[in-house]
């Protein structure tokens, strides 16, 4: 398996983790104001890290290149910003980190973006400059 996409398998988990914590919390507490951080904790988190961990798997050629992995990168730190600062927004009534859960909101969309780009661009990799190679 490519490492990017062991990686998102690995991340997914622990967001796995981090959403069935969030929601035991919750249901512990009885208070359910921060579900819609639960809710983007398991679909950016889990779901989504897990989606294109399984797209590199199936397409090796485009994990190996180096936007893979500055995807894995950039969308990490997005919900590594975001997500918590979600939560504690919503679950604390702090409305003041609202600017912080913007910035994680782009840095996320950013890595969507580069996705994108790998998802529509050739999966050959360029591996010589040599007329033999080239298509």
């Amino acid at each position: 398996m490519p490492r990017v996409s062991e990686l998102f398998f690995k991340t997914a988990i622990v967001f796995l983790i981090l959403g069935i914590a969030a929601g035991l919390q919750m249901a512990i507490s009885g208070d359910h104001g921060a579900f819609p951080a639960h809710a983007h904790i398991n679909l950016l988190g889990w779901v989504t890290s897990a989606i294109f961990g399984g797209y590199y798997a199936l397409n090796p050629a485009k994990a190996e290149r180096r936007i893979a992995m500055i995807h894995y990168g950039l969308y990490t730190i997005g919900l590594v910003i975001m997500l918590p600062a979600l939560y504690w927004m919503l679950a604390a009534g702090h409305p003041e980190i609202e600017p912080v859960v913007a910035i994680g909101s782009l840095i996320v969309a950013a890595a969507v973006l580069v996705f994108g780009f790998v998802v529509f661009s050739s999966s050959q990799t360029v591996r010589s400059a040599s007329p033999a190679t080239a298509r």
